[in-house]
């Protein structure tokens, strides 16, 4: 026989609507997002990992002033490796980026074509996708006296990072490309000599195979620059990216079911008080708990499951490709092929189910252990109070009223406020970006040390150790060569050094200032050591704590004690007094290698300009981080958004719905909609308001430490914590307007209690 209680389902259904179809809409939005980001993640995941055989990306790379002999090539090949040589050459272009060029590469470092075809003939360029979609670059363009053909993804740079050394990659001002052999023979005279190398077999121990390859290489020839795969920002960053988003997803995934589920709960636990006379009378004609629990455990169920299955469909459609649009807007990756993920399956259709299933069980036992008659007298107490919480005379009946609203609905309330406040946390995240970025823009413009730094590029007859006069009269023909008559500039003495890393914080380059004593640009003491103040934020560094920095190409290390803080947020850095720095590196005391300007210097030559280090260059990690997050923050908002309103929303109706008889009585007694909506919709009201007031700060003291351990973990240089005033005004607004969408709805739905329901029910 046909079970009679699946009859109600239906109805059960139609009368509920509209609230089981926001909560499918939350779920659906939740899981669809999660389930096409995790399949996107997976899916380029392992595109990037195949990459490294497909591609066959190097196991590192190396610098050097000039090209190598065939017996220097020789000896480092004893060293278990194979060289490949990969010189380039850089163009800049009227739009002030700039494209590092080089000739199409057969056996290493393989490009991905994306669109059109590979250069073959002369002044044909193919250039990375990225930088064509930021600088409106199409196919058939002309890039100076080159013609694009080809769209590409070099897969030594999924990540544009121009230097090894710098905070964040720049695919909007730098880019690469590819041409052919025919053009890149016309250039030999811009070339930078580059070589990349491969293990004969991969070594257990990465580091230190390659710290003593690095020592090898340097006794052979004088290194400019060496880095390992393991090290290479342009390669691993975007992979760590996929790792750390996934966990990030996850943990959101996690938190929302929760407030979802407790929502399910929350709502379960109303239909039980409100048919309890219907529950009462069906244990009495002999159904049984488990029958009576499998019946209201039905809906949430089969809801969660449709929503779910709904969720993963769009999942693998529309989601998909926003959130793979989200990476390819960021990353230069190499085409992919969405696979089927059983990751992404369990956490988003099989976790769901189970976690409504195993907390709506819970709610479900523990509210039908009752005996019948309670449920018949409408009598679901356990345990009667003594006496209710007693309110003052003196205050006004309304208020003494709603205070009664609030307590009698308290465990709404603070589902509510655990809502709100998750909510709070994913529109402080989205907001509070953005005002780091903006408060770091204008920190570097306030800051600037000079308009222009001027780092000098040393030739390599000045680094030659191995013929000391000759490397003697360079330096003199250098600095001859390098010296200026611009009456701003200052010269001064910079040097790159590494972190150790020891903190658990990624190891990074830390750039030693030397600056002349009475510097017009740096006030700093004869003794004085100090670090910036990003330096200082980092580390957790102050007066009197030791630094030890590594040198990048041998094991030589150096302490330096703090003697101050200086404010200065452009770069993590150490100053000191010039003499000072080229006694501790055993360099003569007047040596330097760049220029503090506040003008432009035209009369050294180009091919001793290293770097320029102006206002763009100081603020591209900004202008990156702005490009990069733009949509994903778009994407957090309106998921805020959408939170409060279905939270607020199905709280709110639980409250009136739970209160409809006693709004029925007041009717009777002759209450008109407008003071009923003053009682019961200002006491919802008031708590709405009062959990924004108190979840912002709790937001803010809840974000604050995730983010500075990622900026530690995850980025080279700094940004500092900061959230203006301005985003918390904003929160409060957007919490606000969005509860009065859900105010009229309150309106209506008192509007709607008729008062023959205060006549229906028998007490």
């Amino acid at each position: 026989m046909r079970n009679p209680l699946l009859k109600r389902l239906p109805r059960q259904l139609k009368e509920e609507v509209f609230k089981y179809f926001v909560i499918g809409a939350l779920l659906i939005s939740t899981i669809g997002l999660v389930s096409g980001f995790l399949v996107a993640d997976n899916s380029m995941i392992k595109a990037y990992n195949e990459s490294f055989e497909k591609y066959h990306i190097e196991d590192g790379h190396f610098i050097i002033s000039s090209p190598l002999t065939q017996r220097q090539k020789i000896n480092i090949e004893k060293h278990h490796v194979h060289l490949y040589e990969q010189n380039f050459y850089e163009e800049e272009f009227s739009n002030k980026a700039k494209i590092r060029i080089y000739q199409t590469r057969n056996e290493v470092n393989k490009a991905c074509l994306m669109k059109g075809t590979f250069p073959k003939n002369k002044n044909e360029i193919a250039i990375d996708r990225l930088y064509a979609e930021n600088n409106k670059i199409k196919l058939g363009d002309s890039l100076s006296h080159y013609k694009v053909v080809g769209l590409v993804a070099l897969s030594d740079y999924s990540a544009l990072f121009e230097n090894n050394s710098d905070s964040m990659f720049d695919s909007i001002k730098f880019g690469v490309g590819i041409v052919s052999k025919e053009t890149f023979i016309s250039n030999q005279k811009k070339l930078n000599y580059e070589y990349a190398w491969t293990y004969h077999k991969k070594p257990s121990n990465e580091k230190e195979v390659s710290e003593s390859l690095m020592s090898s290489i340097n006794k052979i020839v004088t290194l400019k620059e060496y880095v390992p795969r393991y090290l290479n920002q342009a390669i691993n960053f975007t992979g760590e990216d996929f790792g750390r988003d996934k966990a990030s997803i996850e943990i959101l995934l996690g938190i929302l079911l929760v407030i979802i589920a407790f929502v399910f709960a929350v709502t379960i636990s109303h239909t039980i008080d409100r048919e309890a006379m219907v529950i009462g009378t069906l244990m009495a004609s002999g159904y049984t708990k488990k029958e009576l629990i499998i019946h209201y455990l039905t809906l949430p169920v089969v809801i969660t499951l449709i929503s779910a299955l709904i969720g993963n469909i769009l999942g693998y459609s529309l989601f998909k490709d926003l959130m793979a649009g989200l990476y390819y807007q960021s990353y230069s990756l190499p085409s992919y092929q969405t696979i089927w993920n059983v990751e992404a399956f369990l956490f988003t259709t099989i976790l769901p189910i189970c976690l409504m299933m195993i907390i709506n069980l819970f709610i479900l036992s523990y509210k039908l252990s009752l005996s019948p008659l309670k449920f018949i007298r409408n009598d679901l107490k356990r345990k009667h109070k003594k006496r209710t919480l007693r309110l003052s005379d003196k205050i006004p009946f309304f208020d003494r009223f709603r205070l009664r609203i609030i307590f009698n609905n308290i465990s709404n309330y603070t589902v509510m406020f655990v809502g709100i406040l998750f909510a709070n946390i994913l529109l402080l995240f989205a907001l509070g970006m953005s005002s780091m970025i903006d408060n770091y823009q204008q920190e570097i413009k306030d800051n600037m040390i000079s308009k222009y730094q001027y780092i000098l590029k040393l030739p390599y007859s000045v680094t030659n150790n191995d013929d000391m006069i000759s490397s003697y009269i360079h330096l003199n023909i250098f600095q001859y060569e390098t010296s200026t008559h611009n009456k701003d500039a200052e010269k001064f003495m910079i040097y790159s050094l590494k972190t150790t890393g020891s903190d658990g914080s990624k190891i990074e380059d830390i750039n030693v200032y030397g600056v002349k004593e009475n510097s017009r640009f740096i006030s700093i003491g004869k003794n004085d050591i100090a670090i910036s103040r990003s330096y200082a934020e980092k580390y957790n560094l102050k007066k009197g704590d030791s630094i030890i920095l590594n040198e990048p190409y041998n094991t030589k290390s150096y302490r330096f004690t703090v003697t101050r803080i200086y404010n200065y947020t452009g770069a993590v850095c150490i100053f000191m007094n010039q003499k000072a720095l080229n006694e501790k590196l055993g360099l003569d005391n007047s040596f330097y290698n760049a220029y503090f300007s506040n003008s432009a210097i035209k009369d050294i030559k180009d091919e001793y300009i290293g770097t320029v280090i102006d206002l763009d260059t100081l603020t591209k990690i900004s202008v990156q981080l702005e490009h990069s997050l733009g949509s994903l923050v778009n994407i957090y908002s309106i998921m805020v958004v959408i939170l409060y309103v279905i939270l607020i929303y199905l709280l709110s109706k639980l409250i009136i719905e739970k209160s409809s008889h006693a709004i029925s009585i007041i009717k009777v007694l002759g209450y008109d909609d407008l003071e009923i909506s003053g009682l019961y919709i200002i006491a919802t009201s008031l708590m709405v308001l009062l959990f924004l007031v108190l979840t912002i700060p709790l937001a803010y003291v809840g974000i604050k430490p995730f983010i500075i351990a990622a900026f530690k973990r995850t980025m080279s240089g700094w940004i500092t914590f900061y959230i203006s005033n301005s985003v918390f005004i904003r929160m409060f607004i957007y919490g606000s307007a969005t509860y009065l969408i859900v105010l009229i709805y309150e309106f209506i739905k008192i509007k709607r209690i008729e008062m023959a329901q205060a006549l229906k029910i028998i007490e």
